[in-house]
């Protein structure tokens, strides 16, 4: 069921704007899924008008969202859907409430001096990654629809226009708080917050105590979500106020990217001069953009309540990283020497640049006794070095008494076979240029069962090309 733009009835929260069409719009990928899902039965025809802003439902009010944010540590005070509108709302028939937003809709009174376009890489690699993510287990955006152009848009250089039409809970960020505080207009954020409740935890009262505790829920929810992107090796890359989500979704894929050889200081956004979102500042940043958060409603919630809330961060994001790890290495317990067990070996997967992903998936291939298996050994430059943590490791297993077979299949249920590398996003975006969406597709399927066996994809499980990493992700992308 489709509903007006309940957000819409803000008309102080941004600005009614209807979608510049595309050109010669083309339907390239549509998520029928998701769309069944949701309810939402329409032709290839409506979804084409739909995405690419040549018509839309006579129920949808696109709204283009106005809110700031801390960018790279500065204050940008005036931001806002510069490229996107919220469509309108849908019931899905479970119950959930959904918001539809267009990303690509051309320009809006938040634009600056942008042209309020998505090129076809960008969309591509949004429409990947959070499919991807989804089945990961990720809290994320999904991706719906995606359309493709004619129309030329200027980037580093001339680029096919397209369209991303994704769908969320809800699409509130930290920056819709910190524009009406900075402004000077706090009073409008109860109605915000109360919206929030409203749609997504009706549970919570509509006063200071309601509110100190829809904040304690995200920042355990941005602690969580920060934890899991650490276990899966996932970049963000742009972990801007504007960026982060106040249900701790996984909001704006740009030069996103996963861990190939392990480095936590990996830094996946080639405009990230200083590294301020490295993989291993990933925990920090989330924090500091807490502090933030918590700043635009320090006029609503008390001070110490605030503070209360953020001493819970820390212990949500190690619990829930630490559990992850105990997981991944199949450990059925937990021991006070684990944390040692998991700092040496990252240290190791460090110095030799393990591939990420492939040496948990591998690591369930190694038994309690006997020779190291092949696959493992083919990651590491030096084995040598490992036979101490082997020992460590080997011992533990033994120590628990566990059943081989079922080990391995519980490992295998956390440790994805396939990820989301860049090298293969990059070979669909190339193919996809040339009008050819097969790679696209086949590797959406191949990421919807990240954790099975697919031996005929077994390349795409491989660790990445050594040309990967001249790959170059910045904002633009």
């Amino acid at each position: 069921m489709i509903l007006s733009n309940q957000y819409a009835t803000f008309d102080w929260a941004g600005t009614r704007t209807e979608p510049t069409p595309l050109q010669s719009p083309l339907l390239l990928l549509l998520n029928r899924p998701l769309a069944e899902a949701l309810g939402m039965q329409l032709s290839e025809q409506q979804w084409l008008d739909i995405t690419s802003g040549t018509r839309l439902l006579p129920e949808m009010e696109p709204f283009a969202q106005v809110y700031a944010g801390h960018q790279f540590g500065g204050y940008s005070p005036r931001l806002g859907d510069g490229r996107a509108l919220l469509l309108g709302e849908v019931v899905a028939p479970d119950g959930q409430r959904w918001d539809l937003h267009l990303k690509g809709a051309g320009k809006t009174p938040y634009s600056r001096f942008g042209d309020g376009r998505a090129v076809l890489r960008s969309s591509l690699r949004e429409y990947l990654a959070s499919e991807a993510m989804h089945h990961l287990g990720i809290p994320t955006t999904r991706a719906l629809c995606l359309v493709g152009s004619e129309e030329p848009v200027y980037r580093e250089q001339v680029e096919p226009g397209a369209a991303v039409l994704r769908v969320a809970q809800s699409h509130l960020r930290f920056g819709h708080f910190e524009y009406f505080y900075y402004h000077g207009e706090a009073e409008r954020i109860p109605a915000l917050l109360d919206y929030l409740i409203d749609t997504q935890w009706p549970d919570l009262g509509k006063d200071e105590a309601g509110y100190a505790a829809l904040f304690e829920r995200v920042v355990e929810r941005t602690a969580t979500l920060i934890a899991r992107w650490q276990a899966v090796g996932f970049c963000h890359g742009v972990m801007n106020t504007d960026n982060m989500s106040m249900l701790g979704l996984t909001l704006d894929y740009g030069p996103y990217g996963f861990l190939d050889g392990y480095d936590p200081g990996h830094v996946c956004n080639h405009s990230d001069h200083v590294g301020r979102y490295a993989y291993d500042q990933q925990p920090t940043v989330g924090y500091w953009n807490l502090q933030r958060l918590a700043q635009a409603l320090s006029r609503l919630i008390p001070v110490e309540r605030l503070q209360q809330a953020m001493d819970k961060y820390e212990y949500a994001l190690l619990s829930s990283f630490s559990e992850s790890m105990r997981q991944k290495l199949g450990l059925m317990g937990w021991q006070d020497d684990d944390p040692a067990l998991f700092r040496d070996m990252f240290t190791l997967m460090a110095a030799q640049k393990v591939d990420y992903s492939c040496w948990f998936r591998r690591l369930a291939l190694l038994a309690a006794e006997g020779p190291l298996p092949e696959p493992l050994l083919a990651l590491l430059s030096d084995a040598g070095a490992w036979d101490d943590w082997f020992s460590r490791y080997r011992a533990r297993l033994v120590q628990e008494g566990q059943d081989p077979a079922e080990k391995v299949a519980r490992m295998n249920a956390v440790n994805p076979k396939y990820v989301l590398r860049n090298h293969l996003a990059q070979r669909a975006i190339e193919r996809a240029e040339q009008g050819d969406m097969s790679e696209a597709a086949l590797l959406l399927r191949v990421l919807s069962r990240p954790f099975d066996e697919q031996p005929e994809f077994d390349d795409y499980a491989a660790p990445a090309p050594e040309w990967a990493g001249q790959l170059c992700i910045s904002c633009s992308s």
